[in-house]
């Protein structure tokens, strides 16, 4: 396989065509494979279950566990591939797309069966996988989160946070919030009544589940995660001039999507610890089901864990999505969302050490992966890949970024376990007492 260095950069390489021909294919069959929409769970379920659990007769819920048939697409992604130079770096990077989008197609075909788990955890991963780099699984980090965000609340509740906006006065306040970033691209907010999570973001337009309320923290979450990443990343792609596949939302590319969406919400403050502890409890959640935890297991352990009757509901039903509600078959996608917020802290940070502040930029210009943006960094300059047309204003001055990253980093050495508040106290007598000695 070439290397970087080896690599034509330049639009005249005699590569190219072919491989943006192959890139027009994949952007076309790509966008039929629509893995969310696929395995959505009906809204009607919800209502069903925990009227169910509240009269003490909580039964399984039965979501429908059709396959869906992408025969047509996989036929079209098994010529393409072996069509692509892997040799060559735009030919590696559409190979990778374009197999991540084959075994979607096959995951699909397979819901409700152990397949389904199987072809879900080479997409998204495994939350006890341990990385030839690293010391720690997934799951035990996410413990690990747990643990330090119980032990920083204490044995004292979260005040409850008001749920009191309705969704139309939401979606105006969230389209006053975002027009001025997409000034050339439009985009729209609507309420659908039978979305089943709370939103979902696409390149044109957001939806909001109409019969929700929301907070005045859902809507600064929500335009940090969903509008200025995922809307965003989207837009840039589709500005793409040559490669418009980076404007597809590629299977592979959901580590790092979810981990800088999340690491967006963390940059900004617009992130809570209950927000945090949601994120991190769905990876304990889905090593559960994996070892076998039925949907009443998973729902009472993240009722267990503070969330209240309705939440929990939802994230158990998103670990079971396109699985099996009896445990063992499972969808693996919330397990991503704290790896790839590690993995973006990790690669902005290495970036910004070694100097390579361009990098930053990088992660907007569409959907890509952190590998993706070290493959294609040198084709920038020959205009193959366009700078992003929009970025998040966090992301703007890479300087913030590191300052707020370097005091975090600092801040950790400290040791807390080594002091209570009555040391600070404490330590303002001992400093006026040494200097009466001194005097």
């Amino acid at each position: 396989m070439a290397t970087l260095a080896e690599a034509a950069p330049v639009l005249d390489d005699p590569a190219l065509p072919a491989l943006l021909e192959c890139d027009r294919v994949l952007l076309k069959v790509g966008r039929r494979i629509r893995v969310l929409k696929a395995i959505d769970w009906p809204v009607e379920l919800e209502e069903r279950f925990l009227a169910g659990w509240r009269q003490g007769r909580p039964e399984l819920p039965a979501p429908p566990t059709r396959p869906t048939d992408l025969a047509d697409e996989a036929k079209v992604l098994e010529a393409l591939m072996p069509r692509l130079d892997r040799g060559h770096p735009i030919g590696n990077w559409l190979y990778k797309t374009a197999w991540s989008c084959h075994v979607a197609t096959r995951m699909l075909g397979a819901v409700g069966t152990p397949e389904f788990t199987r072809f879900s955890t080479l997409l998204y991963g495994r939350p006890d996988t341990q990385y030839r780099s690293q010391a720690v699984t997934n799951v035990e980090s996410a413990a690990e989160m747990l643990a330090i965000t119980d032990e920083m609340i204490g044995p004292h509740p979260l005040l409850a946070v008001p749920f009191d906006i309705p969704a139309v006065d939401f979606a105006r306040q969230l389209r006053e919030r975002i027009a001025p970033l997409f000034r050339d691209d439009p985009v729209e907010v609507v309420l659908d009544p039978g979305l089943s999570s709370k939103a979902t973001a696409g390149s044109k337009r957001i939806s909001l589940r109409s019969t929700a309320l929301f907070s005045q923290r859902d809507l600064d979450q929500l335009v940090e995660h969903e509008a200025f990443i995922h809307t965003l990343t989207a837009v840039n792609g589709r500005h793409q001039p040559h490669l418009q596949t980076l404007g597809l939302a590629a299977p592979r590319t959901t580590r790092t999507q979810e981990g800088l969406a999340t690491f967006a919400e963390i940059i900004t403050g617009a992130i809570d610890i209950a927000r945090l502890r949601r994120i991190a409890l769905r990876v304990v959640m889905v090593k559960r089901a994996l070892d076998g935890a039925d949907f009443i297991d998973v729902f009472r352990g993240f009722l267990d864990a503070g969330q209240s009757e309705v939440e929990s509901y939802r994230s158990a039903a998103r670990v079971f999505r396109g699985g099996g509600v009896r445990g063992g078959v499972c969808f693996t996608k919330d397990g991503a969302y704290l790896e790839g917020v590690m993995l973006i802290h990790v690669f902005i940070r290495k970036a910004l050490q070694e100097g390579r502040g361009e990098l930053l930029p990088m992660l907007f210009a569409g959907r890509l992966t952190t590998a993706d943006v070290v493959t294609l960094a040198p084709f920038r300059d020959s205009g193959l890949v366009a700078p992003p047309r929009y970025l998040p204003p966090w992301a703007r001055d890479p300087q913030r970024v590191l300052s707020i990253m370097a005091f975090s980093a600092a801040a950790q050495r400290l040791q807390l376990d080594r002091l209570d508040l009555q040391r600070f106290v404490d330590y303002e007598d001992e400093v006026i007492a040494e200097a009466d000695v001194d005097g």
